[in-house]
């Protein structure tokens, strides 16, 4: 399939790139940390919990592009190890997934969970999901923390591109339109949230301005992180229709 356009201009050695400066940040934030803090994203997790996901996260695409798996059922998750060998267990296992994805062709087909078949696209993937994490852990460990900006502008397309329509079945539909506009970089996209005929939620994206039913404004970095759930809504300049964003803003499910 072919690779869709990126809104921020970065390609795949821009993201491997940020990729590697975000694994190595947060191996260091972990580094001397109590691995018993909580995440306040995951309220279920401790810091511990987070160096595994990214561990066995890193681990998995490591298999899927060595592979060229199309599916990946051959993947087996391994153990999680002891507490004390946890980081020195995630820096083989991200050390790996660089080699990897620095080796391969970003064109390559491989498994993903996306409509976007590609290395280029778990390239991209890989960079946002620790830059996230990486967020997580300096938050847990009390820094202060946000996302390089040019990489959060990047992240909120590919936010809108491919997780937005992920929600639970009980989620109240947007019913509106939600233009989001980066104060700090480029980076402007408007949503169009509707139904189809039978009546399943439907959405149009547009990478330029235009007028939304409501209008999200901040920095990248936060703006991205409100569509995480990371920053509450009060961080962002929200105008027009408030009931039109708080449903936009809760509409998506993961984590």
């Amino acid at each position: 399939m072919a690779s869709m356009w990126h809104h921020s201009g970065m390609q795949p050695a821009d993201h491997l790139a940020a990729l590697e400066r975000e694994g190595h940040a947060f191996a260091e934030v972990c580094t001397d940390a109590d691995l018993s803090l909580r995440i306040a994203a995951c309220p279920r997790w401790w810091l511990s919990d987070l160096v595994w996901h990214l561990t066995w996260v890193h681990d998995l695409f490591r298999f899927v592009v060595r592979e060229k798996a199309t599916w990946p059922k051959a993947y087996e998750k391994p153990p999680r190890p002891d507490r004390p060998l946890l980081l020195p267990t995630y820096r083989v296992s991200f050390a790996g997934l660089v080699e990897e994805l620095r080796q391969a062709d970003p064109d390559t087909e491989v498994w993903t969970f996306t409509d976007d078949h590609s290395v280029r696209f778990v390239i991209r993937r890989m960079a946002h999901e620790t830059a996230v994490h990486r967020w997580d852990a300096e938050v847990a460990v009390g820094r202060e923390a946000s996302i390089d900006p040019v990489l959060a502008s990047d992240g909120i397309d590919e936010f809108l591109t491919h997780f937005v329509h992920v929600a639970d079945e009980d989620a109240a539909p947007i019913a509106g339109s939600v233009h989001l506009h980066c104060t700090d970089v480029p980076g402007e996209w408007t949503l169009y949230a509707d139904t189809d005929e039978t009546g399943a939620p439907s959405f149009r994206l547009v990478r330029e301005h235009a007028k939304g039913d409501c209008a999200l404004r901040g920095t990248a970095s936060d703006l991205l992180l409100a569509l995480w759930r990371r920053l509450p809504a009060e961080r962002l300049d929200i105008v027009g229709d408030a009931e039109v964003a708080a449903r936009f803003l809760a509409y998506p499910r993961l984590k």
